[in-house]
């Protein structure tokens, strides 16, 4: 999980899991029935961390079963997904992190994507360890004691130095940043996506070895891995304005929904149940385990949180 410019959030490469992405530019395989004028059709971007496709799949399932409407998914990387929604590749991107550039752009100048409001989830990057390291040694959750225990985190991909996970490249990240200024002993090591760095983190815990990690919340994986935040120093606004010179921690994010301009105005009852769309960080790590954990399809885990939840998205058709 999970994803600003400069700075994130959060993957597989397989749309089964839909957890990482590589940096590629995808705009070109977007919808053909993406903001397609007087047809009931939808396309919606899928980011490449299962959180966001459990958005996505409970939307998908509420539009087709309770609207009617046709719903097609484009798998996007987070800054490319502004360039199709802009374009009108997609209709609608349901879990932005924060993308402050692409919002000036596209929201405030041109003026071709609009603000869908908030998804109701708060998202957190931060560094963690497990909880069963933190237990033995308290100290190493502020980073000043980190470079102490660097050995213990040492791999053969970090050399002679401490390894620090991190998922895909594609990622907001100011880790490599991070490290340098506050002057650890640590190699930033990227695993590739979020499905290749869960596996790593399981096969870690079932060993019971100290690892630490670049990690996010919301995301199911804390239920099978607790896991214990590590400090860094606090965030203020405009700490990680300048990429290179960041020494702070990660902020936390109200997550956002974005809709192209056009499909705000003429999507009808599609445009206004994504704009009331709202779920919390429950929901949505509810639908996320039964997809990546249970191994249900998208399809299945929707059926079953909607058939459970009608209270909380009836309110989204009113």
């Amino acid at each position: 999980m999970r994803i600003r410019t400069t700075a994130a959030v959060a993957a597989v490469s397989s749309l089964a899991l839909l957890t990482g992405c590589g940096a590629a530019d995808m705009t070109k395989q977007a919808s053909p029935f993406a903001n397609a004028q007087g047809s009931k059709t939808v396309t919606l971007s899928v980011q490449s961390w299962v959180g966001a496709q459990s958005n996505v799949a409970v939307a998908q399932y509420i539009l087709e079963h309770e609207l009617g409407y046709r719903v097609d998914t484009v798998q996007v990387d987070e800054v490319p997904a502004w360039d199709a929604l802009s374009q009108g590749r997609v209709d609608a991107l349901l879990e932005d992190w924060g993308h402050p550039e692409q919002e000036q752009r596209y929201v405030k100048d041109k003026k071709t994507i609009a603000p869908g409001g908030e998804l109701g989830v708060t998202g957190h990057i931060g560094w963690f360890v497990p909880t069963y390291f933190a237990k033995k040694h308290p100290d190493v959750t502020n980073w000043k004691n980190l470079n102490k225990y660097a050995d213990q985190f040492r791999t053969p991909e970090s050399g002679s130095k401490g390894q620090l996970m991190d998922g895909s490249p594609s990622y907001v990240t100011n880790d490599k940043a991070l490290v340098k200024n506050l002057k650890l002993d640590y190699q930033v090591v990227f695993a590739g996506s979020e499905a290749a760095q869960i596996t790593q983190m399981k096969q870690f815990a079932k060993e019971k070895k100290p690892f630490l990690t670049y990690w996010y919340s919301p995301q199911w994986l804390f239920k099978k891995v607790p896991m214990t935040e590590v400090k860094l120093p606090p965030y203020k606004e405009g700490c990680d304005a300048d990429p290179e010179k960041v020494a702070c921690a990660y902020p936390h994010t109200p997550l956002q929904k974005y809709l192209n301009a056009d499909f705000a105005k003429s999507g009808g009852k599609a445009a206004a149940f994504l704009k009331k769309f709202k779920w919390t960080t429950e929901d949505q790590n509810e639908v996320s385990l039964m997809i990546a954990d249970q191994k249900m399809t998208p399809e299945d885990a929707a059926k079953k949180w909607v058939d459970s939840h009608k209270s909380t998205w009836k309110k989204w058709l009113s």
